[in-house]
């Protein structure tokens, strides 16, 4: 066993009008898959992963503790998303649905403290115990903010004065772990106001159309299956006409 804090970073953002088409879901996948590549790299050497969960990135980083240092971590993930979401935003080509809210898309960090335990499964490194479902279980919560940063509370004591900013204190009933004190702070307050600093280019949306495309062909023909696992997309179903009742049809055209 070790002693480790634990963090997911979760891509939201997916969760109106995307209908559910081949373009639509590929483009989408490769979107959460390039800013999923951007997180990891803002990480640096501060955090670990552990692995990819769907549209989330599951990181830890064992004793000694350095605060400051895993705050930088923390803001330096938000910059790297928000600058690869402009890249997407900006340079952009496509006007799938996928394509189309990748600026919606947000980012939001929830964390934990405790003692985990490393199983090795062939060359892949689990992390395993109860502190590892808390953390998971933050994910459903009931912070009223968009982007923030979820801690527990024996996370909030070792962090927090780091953050620089004052959290506000929830208690969230956390599904076979009871009522448990959190806190959060928004990204906003620890991170600053984002600057946007792409500018428009041809050759940069040519060329991220062109990788987009060719990352998408085994989505395209089914080889693999778009989405899976993201937790945070609520795809809406286009209506089956085969079902609609003869009321909901529209009017026949008498001539």
């Amino acid at each position: 066993m070790a002693r480790a804090i634990l963090v997911i970073a979760d891509i939201g953002g997916y969760t109106r009008f995307m209908k559910v088409h081949r373009i639509n879901l590929a483009h989408a996948q490769h979107i959460v898959g390039r800013l999923l590549e951007a997180v990891i790299d803002g990480a640096g050497r501060a955090f670990k992963l552990a692995k990819l969960e769907g549209d989330a990135a599951f990181f830890y980083a064992t004793e000694p503790f350095d605060a400051a240092d895993k705050k930088r971590a923390l803001v330096s993930i938000r910059e790297a998303f928000l600058r690869r979401r402009d890249e997407f935003s900006i340079n952009r080509l496509c006007t799938c649905d996928g394509c189309v809210q990748a600026e919606q898309l947000k980012l939001k960090f929830v964390a934990h403290v405790g003692e985990v335990a490393f199983q090795k499964v062939k060359r892949y490194t689990e992390l395993a115990g109860v502190d590892v479902i808390l953390v998971h279980r933050l994910l459903k919560n009931s912070v009223p903010v968009p982007e923030y940063v979820l801690m527990s509370e024996p996370l909030h004591e070792t962090l927090a004065p780091a953050l620089g900013a004052a959290a506000t204190e929830l208690s969230e009933d956390l599904e076979g772990l009871g009522e448990t004190r959190t806190y959060y702070v928004e990204l906003d307050d620890i991170a600053g106001p984002h600057v946007v600093d792409v500018r428009p280019s041809f050759f940069a949306k040519f060329f991220g159309w062109l990788r987009m495309t060719w990352r998408s062909i085994p989505y395209f023909v089914g080889a693999k299956k778009a989405c899976e696992g993201f937790g945070n997309m609520k795809l809406v179903m286009p209506p089956d006409p085969a079902k609609l009742r003869p009321s909901a049809m529209p009017p026949r055209n008498p001539d």
